[in-house]
């Protein structure tokens, strides 16, 4: 069986579109027949994803894999870090949880991991005939390169062609990729087969000159000027902008609390591409206002960030929405947030033990611990005025929770989850609008309250949403970048994809 070649997306810094030029070329190759794999050694990011045998890894690969035709795979991302605070992160390893470590600690034993980074990578290998594979920050991080696991480090260790992007949209493209080639080492930098300038926006004649400057410094070619492309793909992180944006005018209101701690926001991304559902998010009672919805989505650290809704004015402000008859959700974190008492009693969730009381909107009580729920599931809506809604996704949490009221979904094998109570509405579920059911209840639901009348807009899942977004980023960056000279770099014939 031939190994597969692979093609490696660094980046000059955080930011500069390596997550979507990776899944372009990941959509791309498997258009042009390829059986792709993404591949990130180590990912950084609090949105995750549960693969179908209860393993975790990020949600980039997850995308990436999507993007390529294949099932999201824990090989795709060996090493995840799930930032708890500012100095340490939950450290999984093949998709099981490793530990809490401080940032120190953790680059101490990093390269330690290396054996399982190769064994990952080199299975994928035996099955697919491309992996594309995904940097993390700058090539350049001169502090970090002693121990790089996962941009030139990564790239030696499997003998990786480069193409190194950089963001136009920031300013200073020119100085960002010059700068990082120069800080590298001489091989390194014969490891670069091409440069790309991403998220241009304009005329690309205006940046003849400065491209013929680049080359010549640089000795090496740029192969794509990539458009600033329109597409609604998920974001890695938290700083994504879409947490940024502002309100759509819809007849609908949906607010998301953004919570320091933010994760699987991913989730509400069916409800933003509706018709009738403007989607914010909102960080104080002034920005909350008056929704039609409230939601409360996961979190890394449930407890600080319900310490957080407190102390900020927000929990008064939702129970106040609530009283009025504002209908609440709350997924995951959110969803412990608003049951009556979240326990820790050995501090595994906020690193001391204690008991805090909850909203109180739900008759549920969460106890913490080391334990992971890791599962994909199918579930059906059974809390009125959802019922019957056909949902899938997936359980991430660590907490336990004990329901005392009615469920909000009945699982595939019979057991209830979640819990609803009113108008306020709790499940475990990340994924729960993914197949456009739930999302059309929710409508209906919210239309009838508001007394308008819903649209006549067709029901669109998540899935054929998705797909049309793969290709339109595919078609965008395959106008803009030299294939030909993408498989020449790999050492394939682009046309029968023979190695030459």
């Amino acid at each position: 069986m031939n190994k597969a070649t692979c093609i490696m997306v660094q980046g000059t810094m955080s930011g500069a579109g390596k997550s979507l030029l990776c899944a372009a070329l990941c959509r791309i190759f498997a258009q042009d027949g390829y059986r792709v794999a993404p591949f990130k050694s180590q990912n950084m990011a609090l949105n995750s994803f549960v693969t179908r045998d209860g393993l975790e890894m990020g949600r980039a690969q997850v995308v990436q894999a999507q993007a390529a035709g294949m099932e999201p795979d824990v090989r795709m991302n060996p090493i995840l870090l799930k930032p708890s605070s500012d100095t340490g992160s939950q450290v999984i390893v093949n998709g099981e949880v490793r530990g809490q470590m401080p940032a120190a600690a953790y680059f101490k034993m990093k390269r330690s991991l290396i054996p399982d980074i190769l064994a990952a990578y080199n299975s994928l290998a035996e099955e697919v005939d491309i992996i594309v594979i995904e940097g993390a920050g700058s090539p350049a991080e001169i502090n970090l390169k002693a121990d790089d696991i996962v941009n030139m480090g990564l790239a030696k260790l499997v003998d990786a062609p480069v193409l190194l992007a950089g963001d136009i949209d920031r300013g200073g493209v020119f100085a960002q990729l010059y700068g990082t080639v120069t800080l590298l080492e001489p091989d390194e930098r014969t490891r670069i087969k091409g440069l790309l300038i991403n998220k241009f926006r304009g005329d690309v004649e205006i940046l003849r000159p400065g491209l013929a400057m680049l080359e010549e410094k640089t000795q090496l070619p740029v192969l794509g000027v990539i458009p600033y492309l329109k597409v609604d793909i998920e974001d890695e992180d938290s700083l994504s902008t879409r947490l940024e944006a502002g309100r759509a005018v819809k007849p609908l209101d949906a607010a998301i609390l953004r919570l320091p701690h933010i994760s699987n926001f991913t989730d509400f991304m069916p409800l933003e591409q509706h018709p009738l559902l403007g989607v914010r998010y909102v960080q104080s009672p002034r920005q909350l206002g008056t929704p039609d919805v409230v939601i409360l989505p996961g979190t890394k650290n449930t407890i600080d960030d319900l310490l957080w809704l407190r102390q900020c004015g927000l929990e008064a402000a939702v129970l106040k929405l609530a009283a009025q008859g504002t209908p609440v959700l709350g997924v995951c974190g959110g969803y412990q947030m608003l049951g009556h008492t979240l326990a820790d009693p050995d501090g595994e969730e906020s690193g001391t033990p204690c008991t805090l009381r909850g909203l109180a909107l739900l008759p549920t009580d969460t106890v913490f611990n080391a334990e992971k729920q890791l599962r994909q599931t199918h579930a059906t809506a059974e809390a009125i005025p959802f019922a019957g809604a056909k949902l899938t996704g997936y359980e991430i949490h660590a907490g336990r929770t004990t329901v005392q009221g009615s469920p909000f979904c009945i699982l595939a094998d019979g057991t209830p989850e979640g819990c609803v109570q009113a108008n306020v509405f709790g499940t475990y579920l990340h994924g729960l609008f993914d197949t456009g059911e739930l999302t059309e209840k929710l409508t209906a639901f919210l239309c009838k309250k508001k007394g308008i009348s819903p649209a006549d807009a067709p029901l669109l899942s998540m899935e054929q949403y998705r797909q049309q977004q793969f290709d339109l980023l595919a078609d965008g960056v395959r106008a803009a970048l030299d294939m030909d000279a993408v498989y020449a770099a790999m050492g394939m014939d682009r046309k029968g994809g023979n190695r030459v």
